[in-house]
């Protein structure tokens, strides 16, 4: 499922592999290396597809201070929720990307700053 709002593009992938694939696609299409965030549902994973892609993770700059340090304290599915509504989406959007998190996929997300 691909999703457009006024604040960021969002992409749903099946494996790192494709996250690598739409990120060089973004890429080609002009959005810099601070535009483009990828999010897994393990922050292993998350860490080794945004390295070898290339891409950002959401992180305090986007999420803000207050976030970031409720995170800690949050599931991790709560978390990868509040990443996803800091980059502009809702909640429903959230909740939905996140179930598709949860069954091993990848979201690439891509906000022009």
């Amino acid at each position: 499922m691909n999703s457009t709002n006024a604040h960021a593009y969002a992409k749903v992938v099946e494996n790192g592999v494709q996250a690598v694939e739409t990120v060089k696609e973004l890429r080609n299409t002009g959005y810099r290396y601070e535009d483009v965030f990828v999010l897994a549902h393990s922050q292993d994973r998350t860490d080794r597809i945004a390295g070898t892609a290339d891409a950002k993770e959401i992180g305090m700059e986007e999420e803000g201070m207050f976030d970031s340090l409720a995170n800690l304290f949050r599931s991790r599915g709560d978390e990868l929720r509040a990443k996803i509504v800091s980059m502009g989406f809702t909640e429903a959007e959230a909740a939905f990307y996140e179930k598709e998190l949860d069954l091993g996929k990848v979201l690439v997300i891509a906000k022009k700053s």
